[in-house]
């Protein structure tokens, strides 16, 4: 069986094309699965496809026509998938169900600390050989409080370094992480953690109960000189709150890895070209606020994992086998 993967990174595709070699023929595009793409996969039974891929009921509807039977998603969230429709098409849908939560936490924490350091704004001013200090001063994060929302694999790892740095910790979540309470991690409401939080981290999935979870209302209870960093979903922050916010001269910092309209603009590269989101052109314009094009789970390691992940999500379903990463069973 020939599989056609879409949205391969130029580092992926070493990766997938040795992963695969010794089980089956893989082709790797580079272009994203779209409505406009997905004609492409015609003949070929199983599609594998990036983060942000569509894959909506149309989408859905026109790999059915040309025969895909699976679809093997190189990522954990799939709230970018129509399961009822690949359900009712007979579609098998399989993800990555976990990978590297060091990868992801790590990122989060190179985000923190660039901003709260300014060494954004430190780099551009030495590349100048401007080596003024003004506006450079950052606080120890040493004593203050991390607020964790999330404590899953990734919100755990992040908690372990905030601990490491000395901090206080608070965490939300449906369902309290004894290794998280072991590190001296209490439990309260959203609200309290987002009031009494010098650092607000992000490490829930992206589901209807959880979009715009950090609202303005949120925004509004965070501390004026709190950091806030999303690595998670774009969808998690209302985007245009935070803009108000920002506005407003508040926050120490903001880092984020993901942006709610991030599809067709992430991972591509539009520097030639007008961007017409005019909150993602505004959100960049402020000196407190580092954007970066969802790159956190991007290490060798992880990638290693997703791949590897991929490959046995192929061979359960040419075997007939399911597993955890199954998300629409085969028929």
């Amino acid at each position: 069986m020939e599989i056609l993967a879409f949205g391969v990174q130029a580092d992926e595709k070493p990766l997938i094309e040795h992963a695969f070699q010794d089980h089956h023929e893989v082709r790797c595009l580079g272009v994203f699965l779209t409505e406009d793409t997905a004609p492409i996969a015609a003949g070929y039974e199983a599609v594998s496809t990036s983060v942000n891929a569509e894959l909506g009921g149309r989408v859905l509807e026109i790999l059915a026509a040309g025969g895909t039977r699976l679809i093997a998603q190189r990522s954990t969230g799939f709230n970018n998938i129509d399961l009822h429709t690949a359900e009712r098409l007979g579609m098998t849908v399989a993800r990555v169900s976990s990978y590297s939560p060091y990868a992801v936490a790590e990122f989060a924490w190179a985000l923190a600390l660039a901003v709260n350091r300014r060494v954004v704004r430190a780099s551009t001013r030495t590349r100048d050989f401007d080596f003024r200090l003004d506006g450079l001063m950052g606080r120890d994060l040493h004593g203050r409080t991390a607020g964790v929302i999330g404590t899953g694999k990734i919100g755990e790892a992040f908690a372990r370094i905030a601990h490491g740095f000395g901090m206080r910790l608070l965490g939300w979540d449906v369902a309290e992480n004894p290794n998280c309470m072991e590190l001296g991690m209490k439990y309260v409401h959203k609200e309290q953690l987002l009031a009494d939080s010098d650092l607000v981290s992000l490490h829930v999935p992206l589901m209807p109960q959880t979009q715009h979870l950090i609202d303005a209302a949120a925004l509004k209870a965070m501390k004026d000189d709190a950091i806030l960093v999303n690595s998670s979903r774009g969808g998690l922050v209302d985007t245009g709150a935070l803009v108000a916010e920002l506005r407003e001269g508040r926050f120490t910092g903001v880092g984020l890895d993901v942006y709610e309209s991030e599809a067709g603009l992430f991972f591509l590269d539009r520097s030639q070209e007008a961007i017409e989101d005019d909150t993602l052109a505004r959100l960049v314009t402020f000196p407190n606020v580092l954007v970066t094009s969802h790159q956190a789970y991007y290490t060798e390691d992880a990638l290693r994992q997703i791949v590897d992940a991929t490959v046995r999500n192929v061979l359960d379903y040419t075997a007939g086998r399911r597993s955890e990463n199954v998300l629409v069973p085969q028929n």
